[in-house]
This record gives C-alpha cells, sequence and structure tokens, in this order.
C-alpha cells in the first residue's frame, strides 16, 4: 500500500527532468476491496505523472545543502536494488536467502529498466556472491562521495591530515581519476 509523501501546491525537483515544478495533482491508483491505494503518481504539469521516488522536496534539498554544502550531491546518482522473479527454474528447487525464488537486479536509472543483472546459470552457481555483488554495486556512488570528499580535503589540507591517512587519500585520488577518466594513463603500482 502506498503513502502519499508529498501534497498538491508543495514545489519539488523533478530529477528526471531537472527542473523545479509544483504538485498539481497527487492521483492515487485504487484497487478493488482495498482500503488504500495501490500506489500514487504526482502530476507536475510536466507531460506525465512522476512517481515519489523521482522527486526532491524543497525541504529534503535545503537539508541535504546544509549537511554537504555541494549542490551537484542532489543530481548524483542513487542506486537500488530490486527483486526479480526467478523464471528460469521452479521456486521449490530456491536457494534459502531472504527471498526465495528471486535473484537481485541493481537498478542505476530512474525508471529501474537499466543496470545490472546475471544471467540464471551464475546466480545459481554461487547466490551468496552474486547478492553481495549487489549490495556493493548499490552503495558505489556513496563510496565515491566519500573518497572525494577525503581527496578534496586531503588537497584542501595537506598539513592537517594525519599521516596514516596520507595513502588513503592518495588513493582516492587515483580512483577519482580513473573513474572520472581525468588522466588517461594511471597506474597504482608506481606511487
Amino acid at each position: 500500500m502506498a503513502k502519499a509523501l508529498f501534497h498538491k501546491s508543495q514545489r519539488v525537483f523533478v530529477k528526471p527532468v531537472g527542473t523545479w515544478a509544483v504538485i498539481e495533482h497527487v492521483v492515487p491508483h485504487w484497487v478493488k476491496d482495498v482500503n488504500e491505494p495501490l500506489r500514487i503518481t504526482y502530476d507536475c504539469g510536466l507531460g506525465r505523472p512522476f512517481h515519489a521516488h523521482e522527486l526532491v522536496s524543497e525541504q529534503a534539498v535545503h537539508n541535504q545543502n546544509r549537511v554537504s554544502d555541494d549542490d551537484e550531491d542532489m543530481m548524483l546518482e542513487h542506486w537500488n536494488v530490486e527483486r526479480r522473479l526467478i523464471k528460469w527454474r521452479p521456486s521449490e528447487f530456491g536457494v534459502t536467502l531472504a527471498n526465495p525464488g528471486t535473484y537481485p537486479v541493481v537498478a542505476t536509472d530512474d525508471g529501474g529498466t537499466g543496470g545490472w543483472r546475471v544471467g540464471g546459470a551464475e546466480y545459481d552457481r554461487d547466490p551468496q556472491r552474486v547478492e553481495h555483488q549487489a549490495r556493493m554495486i548499490v552503495h558505489t556512488p556513496d563510496l565515491m562521495r566519500i573518497a572525494r570528499k577525503i581527496a578534496e580535503f586531503a588537497s584542501a589540507n595537506p598539513d592537517e591530515l594525519p599521516l596514516d591517512l596520507k595513502p588513503v587519500a592518495q588513493h582516492c585520488a587515483l580512483i577519482l581519476r580513473d573513474v572520472y577518466r581525468l588522466d588517461e594513463e594511471i597506474t597504482i603500482a608506481a606511487e
């Protein structure tokens, strides 16, 4: 069951469009003989309804900016693990995991269609490893933010950085350079 997270006339940031808008209508989607709506979408006057995960309230943006003072954090990616039904074998052969009969898919876009998934044979071979990989991938954007903060702090305050953290900060900088292709020839072994 769904609960409305936003209300009519509330100003929100619409992530897929990249602009601010005002919610014109809260649209519940009802199912017969159920007391609460199955899902809720929001009409912002931008041509299609939006789900709650595609919107950010003005208060949340204000709180986030107060914590990080970084406007681009709102635009960075937030990935999540979705569960899909296993279709390649009967569920009675399922592994004893938290969600038997399903496998993880990491959704890396707002529509939930793009991302990371494994084939059936690979999941059957080592489901615990695949579940672990899914959790690691989901937290990669957060770890990148942390690595960026460490590298920025180290470059801005080289004298205040403890000696034990200098190699960590250098490694964070190398990872960031490699991910963002800032330096075409990076070799960690060289340092």
